[in-house]
């Protein structure tokens, strides 16, 4: 567990002056924190069971060397997003989730001559959907909307070289040096993208690649999109199959901590 209750807020509860609570939620992927009136919340953390979680994908390899990418099924499971949104401020997290894979020898061509000799192996892929942690300190006033999804693609849409400015000096950034990089990547549908930004939205023209597009955010997340950008994970269960959508296992779940104070936010909490 990467999170413990802060100072302060422990002294509140223990003083009475606030309430710790939990919340559950999984399954679908958007779901809302009721904060009653005249009251408001402290989220200081989370656990995240992510989804994809309790099954295998087989597939069978050569034996020559190379690499190649996830299989597809299991790697709409390896990027996943949760975010909060407050009605004042929005809160992505982003996180890459470790596939576990098994390689055994399957068959052997005993048919052409040793030095050529093939191996098939057996793959086998599945999600670690181990419990992860995190602390994070969101302050609401408001019922806090909770979205959950899955990310498969971020797809370069340019690259550029980063020129010398006041904010890419040579030598100590990638200000001046020859290398291409992502300055535009899409992370959303392809009719109203979210266009995350690089370096920096602020005086975009400034680094010479044009004017800024619509959707553009110097942030990186996904938005709805189920092609290239979120999608629910129940979803992506189903194409796969039912029964895989319904098992529990393969779901994700996600329980915040936090505490509750009956009196309207203080100035100074923001």
């Amino acid at each position: 567990m990467s999170w413990q209750i802060p100072t302060q807020i422990e002294q509140d509860i223990i003083a009475g002056k606030a309430t710790y609570r939990t919340f559950q939620t999984g399954n679908g992927g958007q779901s809302i924190l009721p904060v009653p009136a005249n009251a408001y919340v402290v989220i200081f953390g989370y656990d995240f069971s992510p989804a994809g979680g309790g099954f295998i994908r087989y597939s069978n390899a050569g034996g020559t060397s190379g690499f190649g990418q996830t299989e597809e099924a299991i790697r709409w499971f390896e990027t996943q997003q949760i975010s909060f949104y407050t009605g004042t401020d929005f809160y992505p997290f982003i996180h890459h989730v470790n596939v576990k894979s098994t390689i055994t020898p399957r068959i052997t061509d005993e048919s052409v001559p040793d030095n050529v000799n093939v191996t098939t192996y057996r793959v086998a892929e599945e999600i670690d959907n181990t419990p992860i942690g995190r602390q994070v300190y969101i302050t609401s006033s408001n019922d806090v909307t909770i979205t959950h999804g899955l990310i498969l693609n971020s797809s370069q849409i340019s690259a550029n070289a980063i020129p010398v400015t006041n904010r890419t000096p040579l030598g100590l950034t990638y200000g001046g040096d020859p290398a291409t990089m992502n300055t535009q990547t899409n992370l959303g549908n392809a009719v109203t993208p979210l266009q995350f930004m690089q370096p920096s939205p602020k005086d975009y023209q400034d680094f010479g690649f044009g004017l800024l597009p619509n959707n553009a955010d110097g942030q990186a997340f996904a938005t709805p999109s189920s092609a290239n950008g979120l999608a629910p994970s129940s979803l992506r269960l189903a194409s796969l199959s039912n029964n895989v959508r319904d098992a529990a296992a393969s779901n994700y779940f996600l329980c915040l901590h936090y505490a509750l104070y009956s009196k309207p936010i203080p100035s100074k909490q923001g």
